[in-house]
């Protein structure tokens, strides 16, 4: 998928992988949670978690990847169908975060070692939300936002200048293009038309009508 090409502008994802653990019924529930930015990645921490855990009975999965959320996997590994991956997908897909914006790019595994105690179907499905559930309580979680870039064309004498009053504007400047006869000035904001709006008035402002931004490109970028 092309985020440059993605509705979304932001979302949130973890800033560093965690594991936390669960006993639910003399059953061990450990929940491990990644970031993670493709299928093969993910894929790559389940097979390393299944040569760790050797010797649980089940590692189940679920993953949604990409700024929209186009991908998303689960796997119940073993246990009855629909009461492990399914709810573990929920967990991920439907969390409220304070910012009210979706939490993507995040892989759940959950790895469990049977107690001795059946849990039934509906006990599993609880238990299997709750371990996800629980661990995200713990997570640390960051924002990542969608820039667009902009190039402002400026002599020598002035570019200086012009990166100075941006940066007390609020405006996040990236490294100058100096060309033998001007500076390319690259501005990142907010990829909205908001944003974009505002950008061209100051511009318009601080240049006394004469700067021409340029549309480059998008990137994303952490939010920390």
């Amino acid at each position: 998928m092309n985020t440059n090409d993605s509705v979304a502008t932001s979302y949130t994802t973890l800033l560093e992988d965690s594991v936390h653990e669960l006993e639910i019924k003399r059953s061990r529930f450990i929940t491990y949670l990644y970031r993670v930015d493709s299928e093969s990645a993910a894929r790559e921490h389940i097979a390393a978690l299944r040569k760790t855990h050797f010797d649980a009975r089940h590692h189940c999965t679920a993953f949604i990847l990409g700024p929209d959320r186009m991908t998303q996997r689960s796997n119940d590994d073993g246990e009855p169908s629909g009461t492990a991956g399914v709810p573990m997908l929920d967990a991920l897909a439907k969390r409220e975060l304070p910012d009210h914006s979706h939490l993507s790019d995040v892989l759940a595994v959950v790895v469990r070692y049977f107690g001795g105690i059946k849990l039934g179907a509906g006990g599993l499905v609880r238990a299997y939300s709750e371990a996800v559930s629980t661990a995200l309580d713990q997570a640390t979680l960051l924002r990542r936002e969608r820039l667009r870039i902009f190039a402002l064309p400026a002599s020598h004498a002035l570019a200086a200048r012009y990166e100075n009053e941006l940066r007390a504007a609020g405006y996040q400047v990236e490294p100058t293009q100096w060309l033998a006869e001007s500076a390319l000035i690259h501005i990142g904001i907010p990829d909205t038309p908001e944003a974009t709006d505002q950008l061209h008035t100051h511009v318009a402002t601080l240049t006394s009508g004469a700067g021409e931004l340029s549309d480059t490109t998008t990137r994303w970028v952490d939010l920390i």
